[in-house]
Parts: C-alpha cells; structure tokens; sequence
C-alpha cells in the first residue's frame, strides 16, 4: 500500500507522514498495525465531533438511502440542504441569512470574491499579509506571503494588503475597494487573536467608503473558539461569512453567507454568477445538519473554553514560550523551530498527533476535536512534556 501510494497518489511534500489508516473513533486515529494515536489536529480543524461521531455517521447513512446526487446546485429543492441553510440562519446574527453551498472553503473564498466584486461593482480586494484563505488562484491571490505563490503567477489582479492588528493601514480602504478579506483569527500566521476593537473598525471604515468585510471563519468557526464563530468575541458582524472546514465533521463542505438581498446579485447579469456540480450535496448536507444541530444543542461550545485553559495549565515547560490562540484552536510557540518540528515527529512516534502551521515556523497546532474528553487532553500533554523533556537531554 505504501509502494502504491507514493506511486499513484500526488503528494503535496517531499516527506508526507504517510501513516496507513484502519479506522477512526472518537479522538483516535488507528493505523494497520492496530496502534491508537491519539488525535491533537482533527484533520486541520474539520472533525469537530471527532471520528465517525454516531449521529452523523446516522445522517449521512440515512440520506445516502434515499438520494445522492440529483441536480446542480439550486435548480432542486433537497431537504437537507434547506434545512441546514435555515438553522444556520437561525443562528447567525442578521443580516448573514442566506447559505451559499460549495465543496470546499477554498471554493467558498472564491464565491465570496465574485459576490463582492459583482455586488459593488468594484474590483479591488484588500487582504492580509500571512494571511491563508485556500490554493485556489482566487484564494491564493489573497495570501500575503510572496514565497508559495511566486510560483504560479500571474495570479488575479487589483489585490492590496495590509497587515492584520495595525490601525494605521484602515486607510487603504478607498472607495474603490470592493471588499477587504481577513482571517478573524490569523491561522498560518501563528493563531494571531485581532486586539481589541480591531475588527469593528475594519468594519466601520468598509461601512464608511461602501466596502464589504469578508471574514473567513473557515478554522475558528463551529465552536471551536468559545461561540459559535469567533467573529462574535469581537463585536463585528462581516458582511460575508466563509466557512468550512467543522461544517460536516470531516465531510468535504464549505460555504459563504450573506444577506438575501445581497445574494440575489448572482442570480442575473448573468444568471449563474456562481455555479457547482456537488455543492449542496444532499449528504454532505445531511452531515452538516447533524453537526451544527450536535454542537448547538450540546455544551460542546462552552466546553472549549474550559478545555483551552486546561491546555494552558497543564503545557507549562520552558521551551514552550507562548500558548496562543483561543479555544481549541491553539499554537505551542517554541524557541525554535527544529524544536517544534521534533515535537510534532517525536509525538507521532508515541501515539500522538500534533501538526506544523503554515509560515510561523515556532509553532505547533493543537487543534483536537470539540468532543476531546479532560482525561484524553490530560494523556495527550504529558506525553507532549515527555517529548520536550527528551529533546532537552
């Protein structure tokens, strides 16, 4: 199997970690040898309720039994995805209340590009410097870290950046910006938290030139900071929300939300302003009902602020420097980065999943599912002190 899979299978890397997988569970990942690894990474942020969570396991065996794909996205009306757009509006803050389904936030990302540039009528995009919003050209238009798009230039025009946290650079938004794009909480930049009153000023800037916030939630959303979008720690609403990733724990989804009117721009001139083959899947759907109906109707969201400070208490050791992020969502900032990328090898060795962030090269992503227990968390950082007390000797 491992012959075939470095023969066949495009790898993204010159040293995958390239574990051969039995079957998940919960918070642990089994290889073929029957080891249990236990899960601090959640496939990047997407299983929020862990492995194989049974109520979605249900939904999606529910719905495979009765139809699969039937239709392009919007042209017929399938319960599931109907049913998911309107809990999600149900809980989103007005006027975020009409879903767009796609496959992917990447995909997301790019819709949301398109709906703002075709609802001002404006081209330019501002986005972040270390931002990460997906590989697409659109999305990888928007990454503000020169070395991993050089490549594949020319990339989409009329793209601005500013940097995340600083005041200064509100004045770049101009009237002629369509829409400026940020992380709400920086991912691959290091789990950067916005400062205080940060991002109502973004808005309020976009609100006095008519620009568009898009706030890609794609990471922090579906509970893992503490709410159910981190957008709603810091007071600011955007006026289109990206999500995907914990959508449909572990299913392959993602979205953007606007307001109704807003999103009506992609209905004509020209009609299919956005078009998808599997957006709206029916099972996929299904999987996302049964996810955002287990997290709001769970303590799940309220958990994972008491797990974040059990992280912090118990991941005290002097090559850790920093904790940063909130909620599940956090980063061991070490002193160096050989020591954070022995930390990760090290771990998988010993049963433990830990991952890189993509440009902070100090920092190791923790990141486990919402449904993680305090005996599992507990177990998963003392074997992360053992590794850093072995690097120390």
């Amino acid at each position: 199997m491992k012959e075939d899979y470095f023969k066949y299978q495009a790898q993204t890397s010159p040293h995958p970690l390239a574990m051969e997988i039995s079957h998940a569970s919960g918070s642990y990942i089994y290889d073929v040898d029957g080891k249990a690894h236990l899960d601090f990474v959640a496939g990047v942020s997407a299983c929020s309720l862990g492995h194989c969570h049974p109520r979605v396991v249900k939904a999606v065996q529910d719905q495979a039994q009765k139809y699969m794909h039937v239709m392009v996205y919007g042209e017929y009306i399938q319960e599931p995805a109907v049913a998911y757009a309107k809990l999600l509006a149900k809980h989103l803050p007005s006027p975020l209340e009409t879903t767009y389904l796609v496959n992917s936030g990447t995909e997301a990302m790019e819709g949301a590009l398109k709906l703002a540039r075709r609802y001002t009528g404006r081209s330019q995009i501002l986005a972040a410097n270390k931002a990460y919003h997906g590989n697409t050209m659109g999305s990888l238009s928007l990454m503000g870290y020169e070395e991993r798009k050089s490549a594949f230039r020319p990339l989409i025009p009329d793209i601005g950046f500013i940097n995340f946290n600083e005041e200064e650079d509100l004045k770049k938004i101009t009237h002629k910006t369509a829409a400026v794009v940020l992380e709400t909480i920086q991912g691959g930049a290091g789990f950067i938290l916005p400062l205080k009153g940060y991002l109502k000023n973004v808005k309020d800037r976009c609100k006095e030139v008519g620009a568009l916030l898009i706030l890609d939630e794609i990471q922090p959303g579906f509970g893992r900071t503490g709410k159910l979008f981190a957008f709603e720690h810091y007071n600011c609403t955007p006026d289109i929300l990206v999500i995907g990733k914990g959508m449909a724990s572990g299913m392959p989804v993602g979205a953007f939300v606007a307001s109704h009117s807003m999103m009506q721009s992609l209905q004509e001139s020209p009609k299919l302003g956005h078009i998808t083959t599997f957006g709206g899947n029916p099972v996929i759907a299904a999987a996302c009902l049964a996810t955002l109906q287990e997290i709001t109707e769970s303590t799940l969201i309220a958990d994972s602020l008491d797990k974040e400070l059990l992280f912090r208490k118990l991941l005290q050791h002097h090559l850790i420097k920093e904790v940063r992020g909130k909620g599940l969502m956090l980063a061991l900032i070490m002193e160096k980065p050989e020591i954070a990328n022995e930390l990760v090898l090290r771990s998988s060795k010993m049963g433990l999943i830990l991952f890189w962030l993509l440009f902070e090269p100090n920092a190791v992503r923790i990141s486990p599912p919402l449904t993680i227990t305090k005996e599992e968390i507990t177990i998963g950082c003392e074997l992360i002190l053992k590794v850093l007390n072995s690097l120390e000797q």
